[in-house]
């Protein structure tokens, strides 16, 4: 897959794709929808599959001080989108420039010159341009008018409801990461790098793999059942653990992170990247009146851990 990051200056041959266009944030079964009609498009012409989206989230350029919100940062996208054998991700910077174009300035600009798409795939709540002002509709007449196609999406809808960003982002918050992965069509992973800790988890028998979650949506905090990808290294492969999410009110601690224990595991993680997947919600993260009662919930968290990632 190549990123395109500048919509002026590309490879003629990375011009004509047939494109899904949103944020895309989780990468979840409706966005999965939108992107494979922009797939059947392509095909019917032999165009490539492309994605056009935005850097920084428009949400987060507008208001940068507001709470974090993102299911997924920018890296985690763009592996999730190659997995489904997106070509072209146009990762636009999403600055003043860009913000301040009127709808028919961004169609032409952008879509049609900028980028020479042959097709676009948006879904119906598809706002765009200066001020949100245009919708789905005038995108269908400026495809008419500067010959591009224009394929409008029906919202995904589930046993749930409809199926979006928000909708997921309310059931993690809730503690309910099943729910979250029907929506999305996978688990629900926070990827990035270990850090360093301050290795109490080591004194007390159970050694953790910190990373932050800084900029991420925050899941219910507490201890989840969890499945683990070490991403390279000599220890990449797939694993389980318990993990705990939250700010580790038993040290008094202020910054929040994820904590994973992996079952059986023996070896130096530091500076490796992990994917973890939320499995199953065990319990709410709690403060406890000694160390010994601390290791025994530890003990009975794996235990309960285990069984869950061994069931169905």
């Amino acid at each position: 897959m190549r990123i395109i990051r500048d919509y002026t200056y590309l490879d003629p041959a990375d011009r004509g794709a047939s494109a899904a266009i949103g944020n895309f944030d989780g990468v979840h079964l409706g966005h999965r929808s939108v992107i494979e009609l922009a797939r059947a498009a392509g095909e019917a012409v032999g165009a490539p599959l492309g994605v056009l989206t935005f850097e920084p989230h428009p949400r987060e350029y507008f208001a940068p001080d507001a709470p974090p919100f993102r299911l997924t940062g920018p890296e985690a996208r763009a592996h999730r989108l190659e997995k489904l054998g997106v070509e072209r991700l146009y990762e636009l910077n999403f600055n003043a420039a860009l913000s301040a174009l009127a709808p028919r300035e961004f169609a032409r600009t952008v879509i049609s010159d900028g980028l020479g798409l042959t097709h676009v795939v948006v879904g119906q709540d598809f706002c765009f341009g200066k001020g949100r002002a245009g919708n789905a509709g005038d995108l269908q007449a400026f495809g008419a008018e500067m010959g591009f196609g224009v394929t409008v999406a029906e919202l995904l809808a589930s046993a749930h409801g409809e199926v979006s960003s928000t909708a997921i982002r309310n059931a993690l918050s809730e503690g309910r990461p099943r729910d979250a992965a029907k929506m999305l069509g996978h688990w629900h992973r926070i990827d990035g790098p270990v850090i360093g800790g301050e290795q109490r988890g080591r004194e007390l028998g159970y050694p953790t793999a910190n990373m932050s979650i800084a900029g991420l949506h925050p899941p219910r905090f507490g201890v989840y059942a969890v499945l683990v990808d070490v991403l390279g290294g000599p220890h990449k492969g797939h694993y389980r653990g318990a993990a705990s999410l939250g700010t580790r009110p038993m040290f008094d601690g202020e910054v929040a992170n994820l904590e994973t224990y992996i079952f059986d595991f023996s070896g130096d993680l530091y500076s490796a990247d992990l994917s973890v997947a939320l499995v199953d919600f065990l319990r709410p993260e709690a403060r406890f009146d000694s160390l010994d009662a601390f290791i025994a919930q530890m003990d009975e968290d794996c235990r309960r851990a285990r069984a869950a990632l061994e069931a169905p």
